[in-house]
C-alpha cells in the first residue's frame, strides 16, 4: 500500500484545524480559574455534591428528615456556586 501525500492546501486546513481545536482548549482552561483560584469551595462543592448521592441512595424510611437534608444540601450546593462565581469576579 502508498501512502498519498498530503498537499499543501490539505495540510494548511489541518494547521488550521489544529488551531482552533487549541483555542478551544485554552479557552475551556481560562473560563475554570475560579474553580482552581478556590480550592475549598470546589473541595467543599464536591464533598457536597457526594454527600447529596449519600442521601438519595439511602433508604426513605428516615420521618422525612432525609428529604429535608437532600434540600439543604441541594441549597448549600446552589450557595456554594453562587459564592464561587461572584468570587471568580
Amino acid at each position: 500500500m502508498t501512502q498519498s501525500k498530503l498537499s499543501r492546501r490539505d495540510s494548511l486546513r489541518n494547521i488550521a484545524m489544529l488551531g482552533v481545536a487549541g483555542a478551544a482548549v485554552a479557552t475551556a482552561f481560562s473560563s475554570r480559574p475560579a474553580e482552581a483560584a478556590q480550592p475549598h469551595m470546589a473541595k467543599a462543592l464536591n464533598d457536597l455534591q457526594a454527600a447529596l448521592n449519600q442521601l438519595q441512595a439511602a433508604l426513605p424510611d428516615k420521618g422525612g428528615h432525609r428529604v429535608k437534608a437532600m434540600a439543604l444540601v441541594k441549597d448549600a450546593i446552589d450557595e456554594t456556586t453562587k459564592g464561587m462565581a461572584v468570587g471568580a469576579m
